[in-house]
């Protein structure tokens, strides 16, 4: 596909490395001329340094031909413009980066009037992340599939845990549950692993399995916490913001700790159910007199990485039940490496979800990705697929089929019945099919055959 990027900041320089890699042809704009020079050395793109939303510069980029713009400057005004006119000069399709929380309620209005075809928030999505994170906490992370029908649970194997040393394949016989171990991280290693494959202390794994089998499952492992109800966030930034709207909608009792007295002002009006406390959330005794220590979750989104880190393990050294830390700069896995569960970076979620639409344009047989989340800090991926009437491999037993190394089919939903497929089992038109994978680039259910 023919792509162009505006701006190559966090979410752009992602955007550009996974696109260049998986082929396409990109062309990133930046008014930078050191970021468009780093840009062109290090990736097969075309560099452009100018402005994105100039008629002549994206002329020069090739609007008229491209199948896709993907705005995401630093301005929401700007990304707007940009994707409005490449729409008039015949760009196919667009994506613009919007995240001010006052046009959040217009969305749909916006992107029918500027022709957008998606418009996506980073501190938006990062609150959807965190607020499924405190509705089951017993998980690092939890990721819905098949709208909702299947989750993919990422779950810490502590010393003490009772599947240190026993087969993946025991999981079922001995507490009678329909969860499938789909992928493991262990050190820097992703793997794929199969029924014989056994589980160390500090392996993270990966699950799947229904709502009500998960939490069978973490009751039976003892690791089951019921909901969150007490939340305290630090941080009343753009993701604050937006957590808190939906934490309190659904009943949760929020704490939220502000160092600037005039956005604690501006929250205090914006989120009237919620309690604004203006203070420094890096400051123990401001911590405790606020009652950090009963809360059943704390939320770390200050604005350097190395604030939310210290204060996320001061959170945890005091008991608190589920800690929550928002990455900046750092990656998720450096973060985790220290000990912090439960680590969420917008820029990876958004780019994420720009990731799943491209791919989805880039299928031009109807059997691309619907949902695509990477897992394991990255080095795998689940993806979710609709099987089409005519695809090639209906009908053949997966025992007959030859799937790709490193590649795991966790589940079928069919007739909204989740199947765990066996050797017997077989894809069927209308099948959703979530598959588990380290192979790159997996684009069409296709490609999961040899």
């Amino acid at each position: 596909m023919n792509i162009i990027i505006v701006g190559n900041g966090k979410v752009g320089a992602s955007l550009t490395k996974q696109l260049a890699k998986e082929g396409h042809d990109v062309v990133v704009i930046d008014k930078n001329p050191k970021v468009i020079e780093e840009t062109v050395n290090d990736f097969d793109v075309m560099g452009i340094v100018g402005n994105g939303a100039s008629y002549d510069i994206q002329k020069q980029a090739g609007v008229e031909k491209a199948d896709l713009l993907i705005a995401v400057t630093q301005m929401d005004e700007l990304n707007m413009l940009c994707c409005l006119l490449a729409k008039k000069m015949g760009c196919r399709h667009s994506i613009a980066r919007v995240r001010t929380p006052e046009y959040s309620k217009q969305l749909d209005f916006m992107r029918a009037g500027f022709g957008i075809s998606v418009l996506v928030n980073p501190e938006f999505e990062a609150a959807n992340e965190i607020a499924r994170i405190l509705r089951f906490p017993s998980a690092i992370k939890l990721e819905p599939f098949a709208g909702g029908r299947v989750e993919l649970a990422e779950i810490a194997i502590a010393e003490g845990n009772e599947l240190i040393g026993k087969p993946v394949h025991i999981i079922h016989e001995k507490y009678r549950v329909r969860v499938l171990v789909c992928a493991v991280k262990r050190g820097d290693e992703a793997i794929i692993p199969n029924g014989d494959f056994i589980i160390k202390k500090g392996d993270r794994i990966y699950v799947t399995a229904s709502r009500p089998e998960l939490v069978s499952f973490m009751k039976s492992l003892r690791l089951y916490r019921s909901r969150t109800d007490r939340v305290m966030i630090a941080g009343g930034g753009k993701v604050g913001f937006y957590l808190a709207r939906q934490l309190t909608d659904s009943g949760h009792t929020v704490k939220i700790l502000e160092k600037d007295e005039a956005r604690a002002l501006e929250l205090s009006e914006a989120l009237p159910q919620a309690e604004i406390l203006y203070g420094d959330a890096t400051d123990r005794e401001f911590l405790e007199e606020q009652g950090l220590a009963v809360q059943d979750a704390f939320v770390a989104l200050m604005g350097r990485d190395e604030e939310n880190a210290i204060i996320s393990m001061y959170a945890a050294a005091q008991k608190v039940s589920k800690v929550v830390t928002k990455a900046n700069r750092m990656s998720t896995d450096v973060l985790g490496s220290i000990g912090l569960e439960s680590v969420i970076s917008a820029k990876e979620l958004a780019t994420d979800r720009i990731l799943s639409y491209v791919r989805a344009l880039h299928n031009s047989e109807g059997t691309g990705v619907r949902t695509l989340y990477r897992i394991v800090d990255g080095k795998a991926e689940a993806l979710e697929f609709v099987v089409p009437g005519d695809f090639a491999y209906n009908g053949i037993t997966f025992r007959d089929l030859r799937l790709k190394r490193n590649l795991i089919i966790v589940c079928i939903i069919r007739h909204n019945k989740v199947i765990f497929p066996r050797g017997n089992d077989c894809m069927e038109p209308g099948d959703t099919i979530v598959v588990v994978t380290s192979v790159e680039n997996l684009r069409t259910l296709a490609d999961i055959v040899e």
